[in-house]
């Protein structure tokens, strides 16, 4: 079976935010490359950092002159538009058999191989989290992310993604899986499913704990304890978003 940059779920009510942009990696500094924009087909120049072994196989291996499939985790900051943090670079037709998403290209091209295309497509994105913030109205919506624990037994803090889309306000505080679209510096939602209620702390606040109905991605389902994303895990699945 083929492989995919993002990892398959393994839980229902797995936490991710995950996704893949082409583009030209241009960095701050030369040297450094750790921090930079990925720059678009479409001239949008996106923040984003470098994470992990990328780094190395940036320096050694791939042509940053040309675009390439990055593997990103989203980020949202105030009025700064999408953040990226990069971990990995999708071109199969360069790898060997076996290799993983941030494995090295030898050779890169400017064209798009078709085996290098996903069955999403460019600038596909999954979230997975904790609906919080929902106003059809204006297709604003936030999600909170949960991390796994780190190695040491601390706890990160959640992180908050701010998307564009019509979400209704029935499925507030319900756990949802949600296939966006990058479209310049908005994650825009192209379908979702309600997983069910997230039980909410010291029962507070009523909303959202009925369990979820059916939604525009699928069927709503009964609330089960909600599995954190782990920090920097090898990118993990998603189903095909609905066209």
């Amino acid at each position: 079976m083929r492989q995919h940059p993002i990892s398959a779920v393994t839980e229902p009510t797995q936490y991710r935010a995950i996704g893949v942009v082409r583009g030209v990696y241009v960095p701050t500094d030369a040297e450094q490359l750790t921090r930079g924009v990925i720059r678009t087909a479409d001239g949008t120049e996106l923040e984003a950092v470098v994470l992990g072994r990328l780094l190395t196989l940036m320096r050694r291996h791939l042509n940053l002159e040309e675009p390439h499939l990055w593997v990103v985790y989203p980020r949202s900051r105030e009025e700064e538009g999408l953040h990226l943090q990069m971990v990995g670079v999708w071109e199969p037709s360069t790898l060997a058999a076996g290799e993983e998403a941030v494995s090295p290209a030898v050779d890169s091209s400017a064209a798009v191989s078709s085996d290098d295309a996903l069955p999403e497509g460019d600038d596909y994105f999954s979230v997975r989290g904790e609906l919080i913030y929902t106003r059809p109205e204006t297709g604003d919506l936030v999600v909170k992310v949960r991390v796994m624990p780190r190695p040491d037994g601390s706890r990160p803090v959640p992180f908050k993604l701010q998307l564009k889309g019509d979400v209704p306000l029935e499925h507030l505080r319900h756990f949802v899986a949600l296939n966006l679209r990058r479209q310049a510096q908005q994650l825009q939602l192209e379908s979702f499913e309600v997983i069910g209620p997230v039980a909410q702390r010291g029962n507070r606040g009523g909303k959202g704990r009925r369990d979820g109905a059916a939604s525009k991605g699928g069927k709503g389902g009964k609330g089960r304890p909600a599995a954190p994303s782990q920090a920097g895990q090898r990118p993990s699945p998603v189903s095909r978003p609905a066209t």
